[in-house]
């Protein structure tokens, strides 16, 4: 098995802006308009045994507004009818009904355990959908945004165990056969995890391929993969070839298969080298060394051979073989070593070191059936260290290690995420990175055709990446930087999702409650601007807007286009007009 290469992002230098000054606040209105919808969001709270954060992170935080990235212009959200509505904007100032595209079948609360309903748009023509309640549906839709020509027609919908939202989806055609490959997100109860949340995560990669049987094309599965984790992906997605996934998390995921062969493996080894209890058990002094051997209860004095010299020691017991036997670590008095039956039944040897204030590391030389006791002076030394109070003694001359004293250059290497490529064939991992504090922040689509981009943190910046697994040597490209945007999420403690125009124009947080937040790029002044610190003009200026919403209702759904922002709450859906279109 090839070991995975070790990568790193390398960021350009030319996209970098070192002498960044700030955001500006800007008063310029901001249009915004509103749509009240005829039903509510089908929002889907968390219930009683769904205590987590990785249940928090993957359902509680959950965007309900898909945006169709192939046609950036329309919206899409499930309402509580189980009707897919869609928003199709041609003019801000005019704007029609969501209308309704798909309905799905089944009653959705008729199920107690049901997570979110789940879009994805694979393709121009094709979408993937979850309801929530374990039914995945493969959906052709002919051209979307047109009333005329879109018509969402089921060709494949099965059950497929227990609820889990759709992550990402790809269209792609290989060999003239057609397939779209889905990937599925569960959180799921883990009757093994004693010591930990009690739950893992599941990322099962479904691939459905068109089928002919007896002149009629259908679609099936062909192909189902299952990766398991220890927490909810920040990043997960399909590349457009179907060779390969990226993950993005702070825990790593391994192949379940994988995982059955080692855990058969290790049980294989388990039994052939089954760990024995030793022999004998030894401890030390800087003047001697103490061993006792456990003996059967029929053993007599007489039964007992025990033979000193300087080098070297024999113990047996009647006419078996010996029972301890080889060269001592040091030299030892032989003529004032002694043994004696304790009323345990157990022997006890004394040896007595040549060498005083030697400290042995083994008793007899390549022997691995003993045991070190440390003896009680070690022990009393180090008992400071492995006290089980967080401070049981802050005076003591050795005071105990605190967590509260570690700098953040101390944090464990646990706490940092790392982004891997697994092979589609084996699901090795063939490529990984690890972040470091390179936060993630949010992933967005530039274009449809490539995977997601992934937004990171580096220093104040907030760097946006673009994989190309189709490209080695740059597989992770730096596109785009949005100054100080680290910084400045890092102060907003009510931010619920974040967005960025797909032409890097702007990017956008927004808050559990109301206030959007817009910072734009840094643009040319029309007028001449000077530095008071530095006495010399500025020619740019990179600008914040804020928008307060009308509504009470939390936000369930922000989306960001070249244009617009796209806020959905439980009933409503407010555009907010951020650039001029061309």
């Amino acid at each position: 098995m090839a070991a995975a290469t070790s990568c790193s992002l390398r960021a350009k230098r030319l996209l970098l802006e070192p002498r960044f000054e700030g955001y500006k606040l800007s008063l310029e209105p901001l249009a915004c308009y509103r749509l009240g919808l005829a039903d509510a969001v089908a929002e889907v709270k968390l219930r009683d045994d769904q205590y987590t954060l990785d249940h928090m992170r993957a359902f509680g935080m959950y965007n309900y507004l898909h945006l169709d990235s192939w046609s950036q212009d329309n919206v899409y959200y499930v309402d509580q009818s189980g009707r897919v509505m869609n928003l199709s904007v041609t003019l801000d100032t005019s704007l029609q009904k969501p209308r309704e595209v798909f309905r799905l079948p089944a009653d959705l609360t008729a199920c107690d355990n049901r997570l979110c309903a789940s879009v994805y748009f694979p393709s121009s023509t094709w979408v993937t959908l979850s309801d929530g309640t374990g039914r995945l549906y493969l959906i052709k839709t002919g051209k979307r945004g047109d009333s005329a020509s879109e018509k969402w027609e089921i060709v494949f919908n099965e059950e497929l165990g227990s609820p889990f939202i759709v992550a990402h989806s790809v269209s792609l055609v290989k060999s003239g056969t057609h397939s779209v490959a889905v990937l599925l997100l569960r959180v799921e109860k883990d009757e093994l995890d004693t010591k930990g949340s009690g739950f893992h995560v599941t990322l099962e990669w479904v691939t459905i391929a068109e089928m002919s049987k007896e002149g009629d094309h259908q679609y099936e599965i062909c192909r189902k993969r299952v990766l398991q984790g220890k927490s909810v992906p920040h990043y997960a997605a399909i590349e457009p070839s179907g060779d390969g996934l990226m993950i993005l998390s702070y825990k790593p995921f391994k192949s379940i298969q994988q995982e059955e062969e080692k855990l058969v493996e290790n049980d294989d080894a388990k039994t052939a080298n089954e760990k024995k209890d030793p022999l004998y058990y030894w401890q030390q002094t800087e003047d001697d060394v103490t061993i006792t051997i456990h003996i059967p209860q029929d053993i007599t004095k007489d039964d007992i051979k025990v033979h000193f010299s300087p080098e070297n020691i024999r113990v047996t017991l009647k006419d078996q073989p010996p029972l301890m036997e080889g060269k001592l670590h040091s030299s030892v008095d032989h003529e004032s070593c002694t043994w004696i039956i304790k009323e345990n039944k157990s022997l006890e040897i004394s040896l007595i070191k040549k060498n005083e204030g030697l400290r042995w590391p083994e008793l007899i030389i390549g022997d691995t059936n003993g045991e070190l006791i440390m003896d009680t002076e070690m022990s009393e030394c180090l008992m400071h260290l492995t006290s089980e109070e967080m401070n049981p003694n802050p005076e003591k001359e050795n005071p105990p290690c605190n967590a509260q004293e570690l700098e953040e250059c101390d944090a464990f290497l646990e706490d940092s995420a790392t982004l891997c490529r697994f092979d589609g064939d084996t699901l090795q991992v063939t490529h990984v990175i690890n972040l470091g504090s390179n936060q993630y922040l949010f992933s967005a689509v530039v274009d449809p055709r490539e995977m997601p981009c992934f937004c990171l943190r580096h220093d104040v910046d907030a760097l946006l990446w673009q994989p190309h697994p189709d490209q080695p040597e740059n597989m992770w490209e730096h596109i785009a930087t949005f100054n100080a945007l680290g910084y400045v999420q890092a102060s907003k403690q009510d931010k619920k999702f974040m967005a960025c125009a797909p032409d890097y124009s702007y990017s956008a947080l927004c808050e559990c409650l109301r206030r959007v937040f817009i910072y734009r790029q840094p643009a040319p002044l029309s007028t001449v601007l000077y530095n008071r610190k530095e006495g010399r003009q500025v020619g740019q200026v990179a600008k914040q807007l804020v928008a307060t919403l009308e509504a009470n209702d939390p936000i369930l759904g922000f989306q960001a286009t070249n244009e617009r922002l796209f806020v959905l709450t439980a009933k409503t859906l407010f555009l907010i007009k951020v650039n001029t279109g061309n």
